[in-house]
């Protein structure tokens, strides 16, 4: 049902107001002022927001570093545990449920069945890339990020197990 009243229309309690109509068809876009202070605040915000994502990647790197030394603890553990089920002091290998095989070193007694610092030791039983970290050193070895500072460390030390990572820290890394 349509009634009229003044410049608007009623259609089943719907109002079409017909002057707002004619006024969005004058105005279409956005002047060159607006746009323009729009750009100056979205370089603000970028400017603020750069310095907090460089940072990101530092403590991202430092995280990773944790989480790789987190790794190697864990996996010092349970090749030894593995290794002292086993019975024999004389093993060189600890057999992983997954058919990986990790070694280990036998002598001294301190080190007995620690996994031994090298590829087939302690990385594989921690399932360290060689793609993602470098590692040098036998007694200890030291892991840094490929690509990283090399300030951010993990030390292994295989005569004992001992992991540290006090050097894995956002201001290192």
């Amino acid at each position: 049902m349509l009634h009229g009243n003044g410049g608007c229309n009623w259609i089943d309690s719907t109002i079409f107001d017909t002057e707002a109509s004619d006024m969005s068809k004058q105005q279409r876009g956005f002047t060159l002022i607006e746009l323009i202070v729009v750009i100056v605040i979205l370089g603000i915000l970028a400017a603020t927001a750069l310095p907090r994502f460089v940072n990101l990647q530092s403590d991202a790197r430092a995280a990773s570093m944790k989480g790789m030394a987190g790794s190697m603890r864990a996996s010092v553990e349970l090749i030894r545990g593995k290794w002292l089920v086993a019975g024999s002091s004389t093993d060189t290998t600890v057999d992983l449920a997954d058919g990986t095989t990790v070694d280990v070193a036998v002598l001294p007694a301190t080190a007995s069945g620690v996994p031994l610092a090298t590829t087939n030791g302690i990385l594989r039983a921690a399932g360290i890339s060689t793609t993602d970290y470098t590692c040098t050193g036998t007694a200890p070895m030291s892991c840094t990020p490929v690509g990283g500072p090399p300030a951010c460390i993990v030390t292994y030390e295989p005569t004992t197990g001992v992991v540290v990572d006090t050097a894995a820290i956002a201001a290192n890394c």
